[in-house]
C-alpha cells in the first residue's frame, strides 16, 4: 500500500512535480509511469488553456480598442450617419445627426426613420429604404424634423447592407447639408448676373465711345465738303452782284465802248470762266456729302442676322478714313487694297472691327516720330485676308496672350475699357474668321483676320476700286490717297484738317 507523508512542497511545483516528490504517494514502478504520463498531459492542457486566455484577452483588448475607434470616428464625421435595418428602424445615429434633430442617440434609436422627417419629405423615404443590390447607391433629398422645426435639406446617399449570407438587413443613410451650398449657390448667380449686367454696361459703354469717335470722325468729314460748299456759295454771291449789275448796265442801253469798259471792270469772262469749276466744286461737295449720309445709313440700318454683299474696297475706304480724320495725328498712310473683293457680313459690325484696329494702331504709334500706318486687303485662296500694320513699339511678350481677353488694357486709366479688341475678337468669330496679332520683325505689330470670299464681284462689288483715278487731291493740300495702279493706293502723308 502506498504510504502518504506530510512533507511540505513548494506552491509553484508542476503536478507532476508533487505527484512524483518523495513521501508524497507510494507507487510501484508501472503505475507510477502512468499516473506521471497523465499529469504531464494534464500540465500541457492546463498550460494550452493559460495561453489562449491570455490570447483571447490580447484580442478582446484590440477589439475593444478598435471598436472605440470606429466609435470616435463616427462621433467625429460632420456628415449625418444613419444606419437603420430593414424595417426602417433606427439602429445606430452619429453625434452630428443628433446635433441636427436636438436630441440624444437614447430618444431616436429604435424608432422608425419615417418620424424623424420632416412630413412633405416622406414620400421620398421610400426609394431610399428599397432592398437592392450591394453596390446600388440610391441618392435623395430630405428634411428632418427638429425640435425648431424643419432643418436644412440634406444631401443623402443610401448604401444597402448585407449580411454574411447576402441578404439585405438595412440601409446606411449618410448625407450633408446643402442648404447652405444652395443659398451660396445663388449668391453666386446673382453675383454672376451682375457681373454680367456690369459687362454689358461696359460693353455698351465702349460701343457709345466708339460712336463718339466715328461721330466726330464724321463731322470732320461733312465739315470739308460744306467748307468749301460754303465759300462757293458766297463766290457765287459775289458774281450775282456782278452779273445783275452787268446786266442793268445794258438793259439801259449803254454805247458799246461803255459796255467794254464795263465787262472789262467787273471781270465778266473771268466770272463766266470761273462758274463752271465753282459749280463743279459745290456739286463735288454735295456728293460727298450724299455719299457720307448714305454711308451713315448703310451702317446704322445694317441689322443683325442679315449678312449683306460688301465691298471690301469701300468697306476700309470708310472706315480708315473716318478713324484717321478723328485723331490729331499726322501720319504716312499706305492703302494696298486688291481690286473686286467681296465679302459677305454686316457692314456696321465689320465697320466697328476696322475702325477699332486703326485706332489703336495710330494710338501705338503716338510717340513715334514718323507714324506710318499701312492698310491691305489681298485674296488668299478661298479668303480675303485684312490686315493694319504700324510702326509702333510692338505688343510685350507677356501682353500677347492677353490682348483679346475683356477688360485687358495697356492705356491708361481713363483712355480705354479694355473691351474694343475682345468686341472686334467677338464680331470677326462670329462672320466665320479668327482675328490674329503677330509683332513685325523691324517694330511694330500686324493685326489681322481672314474672311470668306464671295465669288463673282457683282455690279457693287469692287466698282469704286476698278477705277485707278477715282482717288485725288482734295482741296486745301489733304490726301486720303493717291492713286496708283489697279486701284492700289500709294502711300502718301495724311493729317488732320
Amino acid at each position: 500500500m502506498p504510504k502518504a507523508t506530510d512533507t511540505p512542497l513548494p506552491d509553484t511545483a508542476s503536478l507532476s512535480t508533487r505527484i512524483g516528490s518523495p513521501g508524497t504517494i507510494v507507487l510501484d514502478d508501472e503505475r507510477e509511469g502512468a499516473w506521471i504520463e497523465v499529469i504531464r498531459k494534464m500540465d500541457e492542457v492546463y498550460s494550452e488553456l493559460l495561453r489562449h486566455d491570455v490570447d483571447l484577452e490580447r484580442k478582446n483588448a484590440e477589439l475593444e480598442e478598435a471598436q472605440a475607434f470606429i466609435t470616435n470616428v463616427i462621433a467625429s464625421v460632420s456628415d449625418i450617419l444613419v444606419v437603420c435595418d430593414s424595417a426602417g428602424a433606427v439602429q445606430q445615429v452619429n453625434s452630428a445627426f443628433q446635433q441636427v434633430l436636438g436630441r440624444g442617440a437614447e430618444d431616436v434609436v429604435g424608432s422608425p426613420i419615417a418620424e424623424l422627417i420632416e412630413g412633405p419629405e416622406k414620400d421620398r423615404l421610400a426609394s431610399l429604404l428599397s432592398a437592392r443590390a450591394r453596390s446600388e447607391v440610391v441618392d435623395g433629398e430630405l428634411r428632418f424634423a427638429t425640435a425648431t422645426g424643419a432643418s436644412d435639406l440634406f444631401a443623402i446617399n443610401s448604401s444597402p447592407r448585407h449580411d454574411h449570407r447576402g441578404r439585405f438587413i438595412g440601409v446606411v443613410l449618410t448625407g450633408r447639408p446643402i442648404g447652405e451650398l444652395r443659398r451660396a449657390y445663388e449668391a453666386l448667380h446673382q453675383a454672376h448676373h451682375e457681373l454680367q449686367r456690369a459687362q454689358k454696361q461696359l460693353v455698351e459703354q465702349e460701343k457709345m465711345a466708339s460712336l463718339g469717335r466715328l461721330v466726330a470722325g464724321v463731322a470732320h468729314e461733312l465739315n470739308n465738303p460744306i467748307s468749301f460748299v460754303y465759300g462757293n456759295i458766297h463766290t457765287l454771291m459775289r458774281y450775282r452782284s456782278a452779273l445783275v449789275d452787268y446786266l442793268e448796265a445794258i438793259h439801259d442801253g449803254p454805247a458799246g465802248r461803255e459796255v467794254a469798259v464795263l465787262r472789262r471792270r467787273l471781270k465778266i469772262d473771268d466770272l463766266l470762266e470761273d462758274l463752271e469749276p465753282l459749280l463743279e466744286g459745290t456739286m463735288e461737295g454735295a456728293e460727298r456729302i450724299s455719299e457720307i449720309v448714305k454711308n451713315l445709313r448703310r451702317l446704322s440700318f445694317s441689322r443683325l442676322g442679315e449678312p449683306q454683299r460688301l465691298d471690301v474696297g469701300r468697306l476700309i475706304d470708310t472706315a480708315v478714313m473716318w478713324a484717321v480724320r478723328a485723331r490729331p495725328t499726322r501720319l504716312e498712310l499706305e492703302m494696298n487694297i486688291a481690286p473686286q473683293l467681296c465679302v459677305s457680313g454686316n457692314e456696321g459690325q465689320l465697320h466697328q472691327v476696322i475702325v477699332n484696329l486703326v485706332e489703336n494702331a495710330i494710338h501705338a504709334m503716338r510717340d513715334v516720330p514718323a507714324p506710318r500706318l499701312v492698310v491691305s486687303a489681298t485674296r488668299q485662296g478661298p479668303r480675303i485676308r485684312i490686315a493694319i500694320s504700324d510702326n509702333g513699339s510692338g505688343i510685350a511678350a507677356e501682353n500677347i496672350n492677353h490682348i483679346f481677353e475683356p477688360f485687358f488694357t495697356t492705356k491708361g486709366v481713363g483712355e480705354g475699357t479694355g473691351l474694343g479688341l475682345w468686341i472686334s475678337y467677338g464680331i470677326v468669330s462670329e462672320h466665320g474668321g479668327e482675328l490674329a496679332v503677330a509683332n513685325q520683325e523691324g517694330g511694330g505689330a500686324t493685326f489681322s483676320f481672314a474672311l470668306r470670299a464671295l465669288e463673282g464681284a457683282g455690279p457693287s462689288c469692287g466698282a469704286r476700286w476698278s477705277s485707278p483715278g477715282h482717288c485725288r487731291a482734295r482741296r486745301g493740300g489733304r490726301f486720303f490717297g493717291a492713286p496708283g495702279k489697279a486701284g492700289v493706293l500709294q502711300p502718301v502723308e495724311v493729317w488732320p484738317g
